[in-house]
């Protein structure tokens, strides 16, 4: 058999299994319920007739030396087999009739969305096999576009898509400042009209096609003549509209999705911390659930009325040191037993920690102190009173005065003159300002002698020893300050919730921080940060990921690691250790200064 066909038939068979797969398991039928274009096309449909055009664009893009037909003939024929196993699951349902007996997620829905609503099930399934070819081909035509075209195109039209399965979150943002008949126009119950669906992906197309012909030179060109002065007042201007956008932020989006975005803060805490010992110094901490607890315990002793800790609790401002530096001589104590340890065996022995805290926390012998299974409760929340509550109202009163319409009374005094942090809008600011503290501390060490040591570290302890580091000192210090924002979310976290339970403090904490990491970048601040709204934000959003968040969050790591293994947004250095081919293996090797 012909090379190029023995790989076209895998490709089309391997993308037909991921689409039976997808619709065994109910995903298709879930995401059937949101819609991309109103009465048009629903999420479940985008997936799976988003197959065929996948395996025609994988196939026909890895065909050098076939001719233009041969191409599409190839995206075509991949298209075509990756309707075989749902065919085949179609003809499975006429002889079986007690399918769910046994696979329950084949529900009619099912059915008739692969059948396209037709009646009769084996016609049904013969016009989506010759749908799923013809999209092959569109896909393998798609494939052979250039470059300077096929990006722009794609680009817009995940924007698009995005925006249309965004759409109730958009609504919720719009609806208090656009009319109902213009919502009307814009946004069907769920999803985007037809027209300003394509009037969008036309006008992003436009833009994307412009920045990617010469905008993107041209604007580089403008930003290498300015001066220096020009480029300090440039910095200047975007600093000041940034923060000014933070400030608003909260009376755009609301309650509900100012909750969305302080659990993505949470997270983005915890990625900092965590992106310290693993993406800098290559430490895999699976036990960075450790820290988290410490924090929100130490918050709840110190502040809580329960009856547990202190007699006299203290305020969230002074407590929240404590529960810092508690959590640093953990992260401290816990590296002492695995300084020798590597890889594997360092991951087990972290993930033995996460495991010990938590069955600690669950057992009756802690129970008179930090209340067992039964948790710790009245946990006040963070608030600012006295003369720094009317300080901050003297500030906040001009601000709100000048942005007009954007409210920011959230953070207004209330009678007892006191601003209490007790809302989402208000535990933004919270999250927002502890956030910002340790952006800017990740990026110091970054960019330190201590950073370029643990990269050095990171990339061979034992050249790292040998040119005089001390790998000793520098890999207790990494899981100190590592575990230092891991204690500050806690912290944080205790407050927001006003009380703690031991089932917040589960595993599964430590795989998500370790996750968004991976998926954003090792070693990358703004990957962290991504990766956080990536696998947290979205899944929040979207209320049919909740059933298969898991299952999601095992494929994306799989997908990453097989298309982008440096991440959605690596670092230069990681970028440069992930791509050694071409200029890559001429990059200067990361060393560190002693």
């Amino acid at each position: 058999m012909n090379e190029q066909l023995r790989k076209t038939i895998n490709m089309g068979l391997i993308v037909g299994g991921i689409a039976l797969s997808l619709s065994m398991i109910g995903i298709i039928d879930a995401f059937n319920q949101r819609f991309v274009i109103t009465d048009l096309l629903t999420l479940g449909q985008l997936l799976l007739f988003g197959m065929p055009l996948v395996a025609g664009l994988l196939v026909s893009s890895k065909l050098t030396d076939s001719s233009l037909g041969g191409k599409l003939l190839h995206g075509g024929l991949a298209g075509l087999l990756s309707s075989v196993p749902t065919f085949l699951l179609l003809l499975l349902t006429l002889f079986w009739e007690s399918i769910r007996d046994s696979f329950i997620n084949v529900k009619p829905d099912l059915i008739s969305l692969l059948t396209l609503n037709n009646e009769n099930i084996v016609v049904g399934g013969f016009l989506l096999v010759l749908i799923f070819g013809v999209l092959g081909i569109v896909g393998g035509g798609f494939a052979l576009l250039p470059s300077r075209f096929r990006r722009p195109i794609s680009t817009s039209l995940a924007w698009t898509i995005g925006s249309g399965v965004m759409s109730d979150i958009l609504i919720g943002i719009l609806r208090p400042r656009l009319s109902s008949a213009t919502l009307r126009k814009l946004f069907g119950s769920t999803g985007l009209q037809p027209v300003p669906f394509v009037v969008l992906f036309v006008l992003l197309t436009a833009v994307f096609l412009w920045w990617q012909q010469g905008g993107q030179e041209r604007y580089h060109s403008v930003r290498q003549n300015l001066t220096p002065k020009q480029q300090k007042n440039s910095r200047r201007v975007s600093i000041s509209l940034l923060v000014i956008f933070l400030l608003i932020l909260p009376s755009l989006l609301g309650v509900y999705l100012s909750e969305i975005v302080n659990e993505v803060g949470r997270f983005i805490l915890m990625g900092l911390g965590l992106n310290i010992a693993i993406g800098l110094a290559g430490l895999l901490d699976l036990g960075y659930v450790t820290n988290f607890a410490v924090g929100a315990y130490i918050m709840a002793l110190l502040t809580s009325n329960s009856g547990f800790g202190l007699s006299e609790p203290v305020s969230f401002w002074l407590a929240v040191p404590v529960c810092i530096v508690a959590a640093m001589f953990t992260g401290f104590f816990l590296a002492l037993p695995v300084l020798k340890m590597r890889g594997d065996y360092l991951a087990i022995a972290t993930l033995g920690f996460g495991e010990i805290i938590r069955v600690l926390a669950r057992s009756d012998a802690l129970k008179p102190f930090i209340g067992g299974a039964q948790g710790i409760l009245q946990i006040p929340p963070a608030q600012i009173n006295g003369f720094v509550a009317q300080l901050l109202g003297y500030v906040l009163n001009p601000i709100n005065n000048f942005l007009g319409r954007f409210d920011l009374g959230i953070l207004a005094t209330n009678d007892a003159g006191e601003i209490v942090f007790g809302n989402p809008p208000q535990l933004y600011y919270l999250f927002i300002l502890a956030s910002l503290l340790m952006l800017f501390i990740s990026r110091r060490l970054n960019n330190s002698r201590t950073g370029r040591r643990w990269m050095a570290i990171r990339e061979d302890e034992d050249v790292a020893a040998a040119m005089g580091i001390n790998t000793t000192n520098a890999k207790v210090l990494a899981f100190t300050l590592s575990a230092a924002s891991g204690g500050l979310a806690g912290a944080i976290f205790a407050a927001k919730l006003g009380s703690i339970f031991p089932t917040s403090f589960e595993l599964l904490i430590s795989i998500n921080v370790l996750s968004l990491i991976i998926v954003g970048g090792l070693g990358s601040i703004p990957g962290v940060i991504v990766g956080a709204f990536f696998l947290v934000g979205i899944p929040q959003l979207l209320t049919e990921f909740a059933e298969f968040r898991l299952l999601l969050y095992g494929i994306a790591l799989i997908v990453m690691m097989l298309v982008r293994p440096e991440g959605l947004w690596p670092s230069e250095v990681h970028r440069r250790e992930i791509n050694r081919d071409g200029e890559d293996e001429t990059a200067v090797p990361v060393t560190a200064k002693t």
